[in-house]
């Protein structure tokens, strides 16, 4: 018999509260609830299979690679900022050590293997993979109403790569003060779609290729990015750029790295294929950055409702009173509907601050986009296992 997302929801918390915490408990002691949250992570990510498909025929076996994995779990739920933290927090806590698989101190291995560890995760892309199989797992019977999509900073400690600097500084003295010139618009039918793909812009371009054509074009070296604040500031920032999916109940369903100073339209068409492989789903929810003719068309080419914040550049929102040869056109408005809707999309904002927060994305101190993603993507199966727990929890 098919369970329903409830009875899905009812199970998984008496399974928690009633079985797993007390016997958990009677083995290694009283668990705080972050390390309650540990366990529930480690009992619902299939790390067992994802990394004995990774084990080679010969040489010495990797014994210590799920409890390696277990303990960058640990890093990001207690949001500590470096491995030597986490090894200091190991030493001394003996229910966290035990519940990552090491019994005693001298069995805990040195920091050089950690290192090897992550990079290996990190470019095998595994904390990536886990969080695919749990939003699989857990979303798959569940009809979303919901999908919430923006982006946030991530600050990083490594330099702009010297080549792109002296990129950007050989345009801008190329064209100084040049304005662009304004292309007309191209008639339908007048150009293939094979060249038209290669001479279109990169959202042009999305709506023809496949996922993974997409992925590739998307930049991800470290680069400066700024962006506009609530009160209308630029805020500027070295590092990169984490965009996110989140459905109805801050679950994250998909994620995606770039360069701080991709813009966040260039995003979403790959970011709703993803998301779309993964769950169903009816209104996406996006602010004005998105506000796109091509977005609009590709989401509602894949059965999606479109809800996009409307951006000023479609018209003046209080057009002058005078008569004019060629008056302004007002800015269209959201209905009162899409409008008590677009209130959902503040969702995506309360996951990138808890991320922040409580799960590690404020101190990355790893470089490199692979290692980046791979630590970020830690704190985001994290914290939605942890956002699944608390529907859990209200459902009974």
């Amino acid at each position: 018999m098919q369970l329903t997302p409830r009875e899905t929801l009812l199970q998984c918390a008496h399974v928690f509260q009633q079985h797993l915490f007390p016997q958990l408990e009677a083995e290694v002691g009283p668990l705080t609830p972050q390390l309650q949250l540990l366990s529930a992570v480690m009992s619902l990510v299939p790390l067992g299979a994802a990394l004995s498909a990774r084990r080679a025929s010969t040489g010495r076996p990797a014994r210590d690679r799920a409890s390696l994995a277990t303990a960058f779990f640990a890093k990001s739920i207690l949001n500590l900022s470096t491995t030597r933290q986490l090894m200091d927090r190991l030493r001394c806590d003996a229910a966290l050590r035990r519940l990552c698989g090491w019994n005693h101190v001298k069995a805990l291995p040195h920091e050089s293997k950690f290192s090897r560890a992550f990079a290996l995760f990190a470019t095998s892309q595994l904390p990536q993979q886990l969080h695919a199989a749990v939003i699989t797992a857990t979303q798959h019977n569940r009809l979303i109403g919901h999908i919430a999509r923006d982006s946030t900073a991530i600050d990083a400690r490594e330099r702009v790569a010297e080549s792109l600097l002296k990129q950007k500084r050989q345009e801008k003295a190329k064209n100084p003060k040049r304005k662009p010139k304004r292309k007309t618009p191209r008639q339908k039918g007048s150009m293939p779609k094979a060249k038209a793909a290669e001479r279109g812009t990169r959202i042009q371009c999305q709506r023809l290729q496949k996922l993974d054509a997409m992925l590739a074009d998307l930049p991800r070296q470290c680069d400066i990015g700024g962006k506009k604040n609530s009160k209308g500031h630029e805020n500027y920032w070295r590092g990169y750029k984490l965009h996110l999916d989140v459905a109805d109940g801050q679950i994250p369903i998909s994620a995606l790295l770039t360069s701080a100073s991709v813009h966040d339209s260039q995003v979403a068409i790959p970011l709703m294929t993803v998301t779309t492989g993964r769950v169903q789903y009816l209104y996406e929810l996006m602010d004005s950055a998105y506000d796109a003719g091509e977005i609009h068309a590709h989401c509602k080419q894949l059965s999606h409702v479109p809800i996009i914040a409307v951006h000023s550049r479609r018209g003046t929102k209080r057009p002058s009173a005078l008569t004019k040869a060629f008056p302004a056109q007002p800015t269209p408005e959201l209905t009162w509907a899409q409008q008590d809707r677009y209130k959902e999309r503040t969702m995506s904002e309360r996951v990138n601050a808890r991320l922040k927060d409580e799960f590690g994305a404020s101190h990355v101190r790893v470089r490199g986009p692979v290692k980046v993603m791979a630590h970020l993507m830690f704190g985001v199966l994290a914290l939605a296992v942890d956002q699944w727990l608390r529907i859990a929890a209200n459902q009974t």
